[in-house]
């Protein structure tokens, strides 16, 4: 009996592995193929009868939250930045629960986390001689986010202003913008404005009385981000010229503007040509190149078309979106390409734009360098930092001004990022990890077995 006996506990032992792994229903399949028939509840089973493996005591962790069930309940992971494992899963984001974890771990000396409240909260109520350092990361994206929703809120003031060519020689061989849209879809487009412009109407309304954004969103049914964005905007926030995307006639575009330089506007004559080079496209795709760049309306164009189509802007480049336009304004000058630069310029003729754009500049350079020193590491990270929360918070725009405060409220926090090695980056790494084992069971998988998938297999 014994040999059968040790047999019994390898096997128990492998099924064990292979459920840790791969979850019920994958590791079954597995289980099968390898001559081990047995069912995804029985290595389910196996998995929960497992006992936890008691870890050393953290010294330094980092904690973020991650989607147990997206957008209605969330929970805590906690990972030991030394080690690079996981310690543990909390059931919720609470500053509570957190708390409590954190007394039981009394010998945690530094908690790297986001700019979460409830996780500043938790951190000085756990035990207070832990030093909180705020991810290195989520500065970087909190400032590019604050300046994308200044810019949503001003983008048709910046779209009045005149453009800003770039040099004729850095123009890429490429479509500028995308194609025309047909008469039907700019009606409906126009008609689903008219829609909108009331709802914007009502919240900014509401807005100047005092209300809440998350007053507004409720009573009107909104999504939040949408009533923020209609709250700052000045102007009723017009549809952003999307750029381009890549197209089968891109690299016959130099060919196209020298025929249309040399005067030929005949669609298909051009498609005939364009088939020879080797262009596998359709005529239609020609056409709609040719539509807007025409200097007369094409033969077959109904008469009551020609008005507006010679009334058409001609060539004009559109302003970049708020989002783009963002990330443009806080990258260093050297790594932005020629459209970002001639947006940039472009934007920085309003003055409060140059302004806001130099500031995010600078923090954001701040908080690089910082991620790139590992010795000696001094005060003058430091100092930077609140010499340029002093200029923030004078620079006469209440966006800036208000985020400068929110970071000096979290100063400590955000100073220690700039003075020490530590972030939620790992912790990061790790959410990742546990959502690959939470997507082997479907979604479907409790905290408690999502746990000990993660422990046992960490």
């Amino acid at each position: 009996m014994a040999p059968f006996a040790r047999r019994t506990r390898r096997l128990g032992k492998a099924l064990t592995r292979i459920g840790v792994a791969l979850g019920g229903e994958a590791g079954a399949r597995l289980a099968r193929g390898l001559a081990m028939p047995v069912s995804g509840d029985t290595l389910l089973r196996l998995v929960r009868s497992q006992p936890i493996p008691v870890a050393e005591s953290p010294r330094v962790v980092g904690v973020d939250d991650w989607a147990l069930r997206k957008g209605r309940t969330y929970a805590t992971i906690v990972v030991d930045l030394e080690r690079r494992r996981v310690v543990d899963l909390l059931a919720d984001r609470s500053a509570d629960t957190l708390a409590a974890w954190r007394r039981k771990h009394p010998g945690i000396g530094v908690v790297a986390r986001d700019r979460s409240t409830e996780y500043a909260r938790a951190a000085s109520m756990g035990a207070e001689q832990a030093a909180q350092v705020a991810d290195r990361w989520h500065l970087l994206a909190n400032t590019r986010q604050k300046v994308e929703r200044w810019l949503t809120g001003i983008h048709d003031r910046l779209r009045r202003l005149p453009p800003v060519d770039r040099p004729a020689a850095s123009v890429p061989e490429r479509r500028t913008r995308a194609f025309p849209r047909s008469h039907t879809d700019r009606a409906h487009s126009a008609a689903s404005r008219e829609r909108w412009r009331p709802v914007y109407e009502e919240v900014r309304r509401r807005h100047a009385a005092g209300e809440t954004l998350l007053g507004i969103a409720k009573a009107m049914g909104l999504a939040r981000a949408t009533v923020r964005k209609y709250a700052q905007a000045e102007r009723f926030p017009e549809r952003a010229v999307r750029a381009p995307g890549p197209s089968v006639l891109d690299p016959f575009i130099p060919y196209l503007e020298q025929c249309l330089a040399a005067g030929c506007e005949n669609a298909m004559a051009l498609w005939r040509d364009l088939r020879d080079l080797g262009y596998a496209g359709t005529a239609r795709r020609v056409h709609l190149w040719l539509q807007d760049r025409r200097t007369v309306p094409a033969p077959s164009t109904p008469h009551r078309w020609r008005g507006t189509m010679a009334a058409r802007p001609r060539d004009r480049r559109p302003l970049l979106s708020p989002k783009r336009l963002a990330w443009a304004l806080v990258k260093p000058a050297g790594e932005r390409d020629a459209d970002e630069a001639a947006a940039v310029a472009w934007a920085e003729q309003d003055p409060d734009t140059a302004k806001v754009a130099r500031l995010a500049r600078r923090f954001t350079a701040l908080v690089r360098a910082a991620g790139k020193v590992t010795k000696d590491r001094t005060n003058g990270a430091v100092a930077a930092f609140d010499a340029w929360v002093i200029d923030a918070r004078s620079c006469g725009v209440p966006a800036v001004a208000t985020f400068a405060a929110g970071l000096e409220q979290d100063g400590a926090a955000v100073r220690a990022a700039l003075t020490m090695p530590w972030s939620s980056g790992q912790a990061e790494g790790q959410i990742n990890r546990l959502k690959l084992l939470k997507r082997q069971m479907y979604g479907r998988a409790n905290l408690d077995l999502l746990r000990r998938r993660t422990l046992l297999a960490a």
